[in-house]
């Protein structure tokens, strides 16, 4: 990795997960179209992502990351990135609450369109097409026309982030995230759930709070960080000539930034050490991801961090492990040991979502709710036992009223999933489920942070 970095350097690496395009003519003309689009986001946002991960690596924040699987471009509409954004902020707010942390709010979500998959082709009935990868690629219909790559989809996929960004700055600045209305946060369909006494019970509390600092006489209205939040967004770096397209000169610094969202991860089936994906990743300045899966081994994730992180700059890089609930245990020491041992910082984030998903008897692709929560549990166990920090979790999940994951506080089971399946690719926990797992985090920091040992006060703070 010695030789000079440029936003192209990765086209002379091997590549994986790549689509066939027909026409590299076509692809050749969107890509240098999009290369004259503004960007979606700024070099400054970047910036205050790596801050505030920084305060994650120090074990003073919570980093809370999730979203869709794959956006798609027929569900793009205001009530389901609304609903998306009111389910993101009564898990923040559980989580801020109970655990006395602040939270980081990335959003899988403004550029999540390309997915990688197991296999480039699919077949059914005896008929082979290539397989689905996203809106962005191709269509899920399963037909040779839906299936062929079309670069055309990349400008598609641009402006519905654009639009998508839109609409969630305004909600996010706007005052939809006062926390005055921290009950009207929560979704029709989960008020009748058994999780929404407590959430009810939480934002009373909070209420009252609110009340008494009025009553102490604090101005509510002049403290922005009660009205507004801060919300980012995030996606996987798959589809390089893309990403390629909106990584930008900062005038104010000099670097190189992807501009198509705050924070960019690598995939587990991308992260070769020597491939195109690793080389466009280290070039940009974004905070980044990195997927650690199962196979991960720790001299191969020592070389990866120190491509990634070479200046082991903290909120630079996030490790998200994505091992299973029955391969964690065994998996994540011997990585976390490694790492601890050179003093890398990193922020370890548990994807609980990836190494659980199985095939259902009614032939549904889903996740138990069961394994998901049995992966985070270990996940914090793990960490507590090699005496680093649970920093975060990711997930896949939907404000949707979705029947995708099994089990959960209404026990949807392997009947219930063709009621209301709506995912396009992988399956995604409903709000429901998603708050039910905040909750369970909630618990999870409050007993981390009780077995810390906290420092005296110095006597200037008393």
């Amino acid at each position: 990795m010695s030789e000079r970095w440029t936003p192209d350097s990765w086209r002379k690496k091997p590549i994986q997960q790549v689509p066939e395009y027909p026409d590299l003519r076509a692809l050749d003309d969107v890509e240098k179209q999009l290369a004259t689009f503004p960007p979606l986001v700024f070099a400054g946002e970047a910036r205050s992502l790596k801050k505030q991960l920084a305060r994650v690596a120090d074990g003073q924040a919570f980093l809370l990351q999730g979203g869709d699987c794959a956006e798609s471009f027929a569900e793009h509409g205001a009530n389901n990135i609304r609903d998306f954004f009111r389910m993101f902020l009564q898990m923040s707010v559980v989580l801020t609450y109970a655990a006395a942390l602040p939270v980081v709010k990335v959003g899988r979500i403004a550029g999540q369109f390309a997915k990688p998959r197991s296999s480039p082709v699919e077949k059914r009935d005896g008929i082979e097409l290539p397989s689905y990868r996203g809106d962005i690629i191709n269509d899920a219909a399963f037909t040779p026309e839906a299936r062929m790559p079309d670069p055309r989809r990349q400008v598609e996929a641009y402006r519905q982030s654009a639009a998508t960004l839109n609409l969630l700055r305004a909600f996010a600045q706007g005052g939809y995230a006062n926390l005055a209305s921290v009950r009207q946060w929560m979704l029709g369909f989960v008020k009748d759930s058994p999780q929404s006494r407590r959430y009810v019970e939480l934002s009373d509390r909070i209420g009252e709070a609110l009340e008494f600092m009025q009553a102490c006489g604090l101005d509510l209205e002049s403290h922005p960080e009660l009205r507004t939040t801060d919300f980012y967004t995030s996606h996987e770096a798959l589809l390089l000539g893309f990403e390629q397209a909106f990584t930008r000169v900062d005038s104010t610094t000099g670097d190189w930034y992807a501009t198509s969202g705050h924070m960019l991860w690598i995939g587990d089936r991308t992260r070769q050490l020597d491939h195109a994906h690793i080389e466009y990743a280290r070039g940009i300045k974004n905070p980044l991801g990195l997927k650690c899966g199962p196979s991960s081994k720790p001299d191969d994730l020592l070389r990866l961090i120190d491509i990634l992180n070479p200046d082991n700059e903290p909120g630079r890089l996030t490790l998200i492990v994505r091992m299973g609930a029955d391969k964690i245990g065994d998996s994540l020491p011997t990585l976390i040991r490694a790492v601890k041992r050179e003093g890398r910082r990193v922020i370890w984030s548990s994807d609980p979502m990836h190494g659980n998903t199985i095939t259902s008897a009614s032939g549904y692709k889903t996740r138990p709710f069961d394994l998901i929560i049995k992966e985070v549990r270990s996940f914090f166990e793990v960490h507590q036992a090699e005496g680093t920090y649970a920093g975060g979790v990711h997930l896949e999940m939907t404000g949707q009223n979705v029947t995708e994951c099994t089990g959960g506080v209404r026990q949807i089971t392997d009947e219930d999933l063709n009621d209301r399946y709506h995912t396009a690719c992988d399956p995604r926990l409903n709000a429901e489920q998603a708050i039910d797992l905040a909750f369970l985090l909630a618990g999870l920091l409050k007993k981390e942070r009780s077995n810390r040992v906290q420092p005296m006060p110095a006597a200037a703070g008393l």
